[in-house]
């Protein structure tokens, strides 16, 4: 199983990509747009592509560029095709839960398709599935939720082919996805109704490409047309581009793509997400101002936000910490020597910069407070006389239930920290920072440009606004964290407004 050691940050989920280019070099342009996606999956990669008369489909563990090579992408010919790097959020981190997933149909034909995103009704589909007399699969089972979309799909489109299936499925599935599938022919791709996780469409010269994010649009040199809404679903074949609404739209775009998860050149919902990062910045810089004599970032992902703390606050912006570029997910053990090193795999301080100076440090999150504490730590044995922690986040304390792999509930450090003098000072204790500030909620959501109400922010603020359903494991987790901390009780089958509930008191 491939292993981080000292991950910096939370973990992202999944990234989607596809094309309909007849006449273009489909493979090849689908690995570089996953190279475009890398950062929101480092465990697996995988490839279909179509020529009309069959799918052929290549996938593995590890990164796109240790997957693919040269001889396994001009082996590939077709005209239409998708492609999947993968963080798994459910299901293992093993071979048969990469993506593409391929199923075939009962009409001879083909389902492949690649999801981003994260289910809350899994266990209702496992049912469904067994109800339809599909075998191997119990509400207990291991399966991912792509992999019982993808069978429900092969299953559906025995009646009308496989854009009527997916007409007919997808207003049962409930929480976030992003889609793309195909069969022999035509590429597809959806977004659930609450548009959680980014979905875009472009134009190529000869064809069209859907992507997680527009940034991979840009490398592989497609103008962007416009996001693919929620609850849409978009057929693309010799006929064009075909639109259908599936179910009305209620947007929760989820806030933390704009502090952490895209790529800062990537536009979601009109809003360049390295321009709200800086925003966020300056917005910290107002609400928790501190006297020092360098801003400096914690490279990449807290740079942005660094920058406009510097530019709010009037404060020099330096480079104080170099990343090793190379330092990813590895299915390498670590010696024990080297996970003692732990943060400095990744990052290194430069010591010329940061000996004698009080540094205002700015990162864009804290979820275990592991990587922060080793990082004060780290400054201060270069020569930092203070260290003043901003994060470009509010504190996160709630768990994620639509596709991003935080910590448990007991493990994040707001939770688990002594909060007799208030959360905030034991986190600063707990990371040994001279000070410590967050960004608000409502900061950040300013800052996002977008409306509070089209946002879902719940890993800040414990409001979930995709119903938790009443029989999953989500239930049994929050009872079993409710018993750990001993201040509530729950019935053994909760309606979803009392895990939701539950979750927010915990």
């Amino acid at each position: 199983m491939p292993i981080d050691t000292e991950r910096i940050g939370p973990v992202e989920e999944c990234g989607v990509f596809g094309v309909w280019a007849p006449g273009e070099d489909v493979a090849k342009l689908t690995y570089y747009g996953l190279y475009a996606l890398q950062h929101r999956g480092q465990e697996a990669a995988g490839i279909a592509v179509a020529d009309g008369e069959q799918v052929l489909v290549y996938k593995d563990l590890g990164l796109v560029s240790q997957v693919f090579d040269e001889k396994t992408l001009e082996s590939m010919h077709g005209h239409v095709a998708i492609g999947h790097c993968r963080y798994s959020t459910t299901g293992a981190a093993s071979w048969d839960n990469a993506q593409p997933m391929f199923r075939p149909t009962t009409e001879g034909g083909s389902v492949v398709l690649g999801h981003n995103g994260n289910l809350v009704n899994t266990r209702e589909l496992k049912r469904h599935a067994t109800e339809l007399g599909i075998r191997g699969y119990t509400e207990d089972s291991a399966h991912s939720d792509s992999d019982i979309i993808s069978t429900l799909l092969a299953h559906e489109a025995r009646e009308g082919g496989l854009e009527e299936a997916a007409a007919r499925l997808l207003p049962h599935l409930r929480g976030a996805y992003c889609l793309t599938f195909s069969d022999e022919n035509t590429l597809y791709a959806a977004r659930d109704p609450h548009g959680v996780r980014p979905l875009a469409l472009g134009r190529l010269e000869r064809g069209w490409v859907v992507s997680s994010e527009t940034s991979a649009l840009d490398i592989v040199g497609a103008s962007f047309v416009r996001d693919i809404e929620p609850g849409e679903l978009i057929a693309i074949d010799a006929d064009g581009v075909r639109s259908r609404k599936l179910s009305p739209p209620t947007p929760k775009t989820c806030v933390f793509e704009y502090v952490y998860l895209a790529r800062p050149d990537s536009v979601i919902n009109q809003r360049l997400v390295n321009s709200a990062r800086v925003e966020i910045g300056r917005r910290l810089a107002r609400e928790h101002p501190a006297d020092g004599d360098l801003v400096i970032p914690v490279p990449e992902s807290g740079t942005p936000a660094a920058v406009g703390y510097a530019q709010g606050s009037g404060i020099p912006f330096a480079q104080g910490l170099t990343k090793n570029a190379y330092v990813g997910r590895t299915f390498i053990q670590p010696s024990q020597t080297i996970r003692q090193l732990g943060i400095r795999l990744k990052l290194n301080p430069l010591r010329e910069v940061i000996r004698g100076q009080r540094l205002v440090v700015v990162d864009d999150s804290i979820v275990r407070g592991n990587t922060q504490r080793a990082l004060v730590r780290m400054l201060r044995e270069a020569g930092a006389l203070e260290v003043h922690v901003r994060i470009a986040s509010p504190p996160v304390r709630w768990p994620c239930f639509y596709g991003i792999d935080f910590a448990s509930p007991a493990e994040l450090i707001a939770n688990g920290v002594d909060a007799s003098d208030g959360m905030l000072e034991g986190v600063r204790r707990a990371i040994g920072a001279d000070s410590l500030g967050y960004v608000s909620v409502d900061g950040m959501i300013e800052a996002s440009g977008q409306r509070s109400e089209e946002l879902c922010a719940a890993c800040f603020d414990g409001h979930y606004p995709i119903e938790l359903p009443d029989d999953s494991a989500m239930s049994a987790a929050v009872r079993a964290l409710a018993a750990e901390v001993g201040e509530l009780e729950i019935a053994e089958a909760p309606d979803s407004s009392e895990i939701a509930d539950a979750v927010h008191r915990l």
